[in-house]
């Protein structure tokens, strides 16, 4: 891991970066984030954790080898700490920022009627597992009124696999009084048409938790070429 705080000698001396970085935070001021390409926002970042250096070849970099903003800020750090000049107050710049959206969408779905927040659970799921580097698997917990009781990760895998135990899944129903469940997982692949293993274990559940009143609203699979619904696939 190279350390950000050493600097390559010229570098603080050379005003072309200086002067860049002032006039994008300017753009970005005025013309907010649609203003700046990927790579810009990726700079402002990068200014934070490197105050004395040409972040401008870094952050083309990074969009190189991950491929968009959103993929480079869900890396895994390893992963990130393979780019030159990538350190560990980089990497933490990074991370803030993924945490801080995953609460702004999360704070959007939390106290609201899920079923009538669709495309907000959607955006959600999405920004908190589509880029995972692994699979989960998350289940919403619903009340009567389709309320968020609770929003967990129930199991962690592999990089094409996830162990889930469906009679666990309704135990866990049980304990926190829900009526009803979103089951969500991640495919890393990008590609998220579901596998047969994935519809039979939807089948499981389904078929354990319907006997006790626990209805399954949807199982949902997110991956960075975008998503897809059991229930609008009609595999519910």
């Amino acid at each position: 891991m190279s350390d950000d705080s050493e600097q390559p000698a010229g570098l603080a001396d050379g005003p072309h970066w200086l002067g860049h970085r002032e006039r994008l935070r300017h753009r970005f001021r005025e013309g907010g984030p649609d203003a700046i390409a990927d790579y810009e926002l990726l700079e402002l970042l990068l200014f934070r954790a490197m105050p004395r250096r040409d972040v401008k070849p870094i952050a083309k970099e990074l969009l190189r080898k991950f491929g968009s903003f959103a993929e480079v800020i869900a890396a895994p750090e390893a992963r990130l700490c393979e780019v030159s000049g990538i350190g560990a107050s980089a990497v933490i710049e990074f991370k803030i920022v993924l945490a801080a959206a995953n609460r702004l969408t999360k704070g959007k779905v939390k106290g609201r009627t899920v079923l009538q927040s669709w495309s907000t659970v959607l955006d959600y799921c999405r920004s908190t597992m589509a880029f995972g580097a692994i699979e989960q698997f998350r289940v919403l917990f619903l009340d009567k009124k389709n309320g968020l009781i609770a929003d967990e990760v129930q199991q962690s895998g592999t990089v094409d696999h996830t162990p889930v135990y469906p009679r666990e899944v309704v135990k866990r129903a049980l304990e926190l009084s829900a009526s009803a469940l979103v089951l969500v997982h991640n495919h890393p692949s990008g590609d998220p048409t579901p596998s047969q293993a994935d519809i039979t274990m939807t089948r499981q559940i389904i078929d354990i938790a319907k006997p006790l009143g626990i209805d399954i609203h949807d199982h949902i699979i997110v991956g960075k070429a975008g998503h897809i619904s059991f229930r609008a696939a009609r595999l519910l």
